[in-house]
């Protein structure tokens, strides 16, 4: 059975989007000539479109990251990681007849303010396996202190680690609760899943700063920011067939635990 690319970043990844190499007549496709190579990072991020016999590669970029070089950087020296592993799988094993290598990213503006610029990464390597892996990243670039902000930097206490934790711990067992009763399963199976996928939360929620790298901000009145948005890849709080998961912790709940060197980000009150 083949399989089929989540297409969708570029219009000509559309003419290649069920994953199939092409006969062995044909001759391997090129990039275009004005086509940005990844190598170092180039003083504008382009798109990117390569495509071969045995592996295809779209890379998208938001125009208004090319504003500040050293987020520019950040997001290229991130595709080039993406790109690199992919390269190492095509230069491994080989992969089953009618399948091919992939690597699908893209990268979206979620706020633009004058104190921020913050940028989402969603895609997918395809380097053989059952399914695609996901490539998932969250860019906040502060735009006066030229650099990305970290959890670590906007929450530094563990106490506060801790009653973030607690709400975003409850939140995602809400909606598991709400997804197995849409589910209508049987007692016995409900409660199974809410077991197992119960300790995925618990594992993946704990209140330990690296399980929060991965969030966004959300835009509030006056470009100020409603509250922050974490985002969890597939495994960390449940299973890949979940998908990402998101908990959005508002501002009245984070501000108390925020630095205080950040709280001006946010709407106050």
């Amino acid at each position: 059975m083949k399989r089929l690319v989540v297409c969708g970043l570029l219009p000509v990844m559309l003419l290649a989007c069920q994953r199939e190499a092409p006969p062995a007549s044909a001759a391997p496709a090129t990039p275009a000539a004005d086509v940005q190579p990844l190598g170092e990072a180039p003083p504008r991020l382009e798109d990117v479109v390569e495509m071969d016999a045995k592996f295809i590669v779209g890379i998208s970029y938001p125009p208004e990251a090319n504003r500040y070089p050293g987020l520019a950087a950040e997001l290229h020296r991130y595709a080039q990681r993406a790109r690199d592993e992919l390269m190492e799988a095509v230069r491994g094993a080989e992969l089953p007849a009618g399948t091919m290598y992939d690597l699908s990213l893209s990268f979206s503006t979620v706020a633009d303010t004058p104190e921020l610029l913050a940028i989402a990464a969603d895609g997918s390597s395809y380097t053989g396996g059952a399914h695609d892996n996901p490539l998932i990243e969250r860019f906040v670039w502060l735009v006066a202190e030229e650099r990305l902000l970290t959890a670590g930097a906007l929450i530094e206490d563990e106490e506060d680690w801790r009653a973030i934790s607690a709400f975003v711990r409850e939140q995602l067992h809400a909606a598991l609760s709400q997804r197995l009763d849409a589910d209508e399963l049987e007692p016995d199976e409900r409660l199974r899943l809410m077991r197992s996928a119960g300790r995925m939360i618990d594992e993946g929620s704990g209140a330990d700063v690296g399980n929060y790298q991965q969030f966004e901000p959300v835009l509030g009145s006056g470009g100020k920011l409603a509250g922050v948005r974490f985002v969890f890849p597939p495994y960390q709080v449940g299973p890949y067939s979940d998908g990402v998961q998101t908990v959005e912790v508002p501002a009245a709940v984070l501000l108390p635990h925020v630095t205080p060197r950040y709280r001006g980000l946010f709407v106050q009150g």
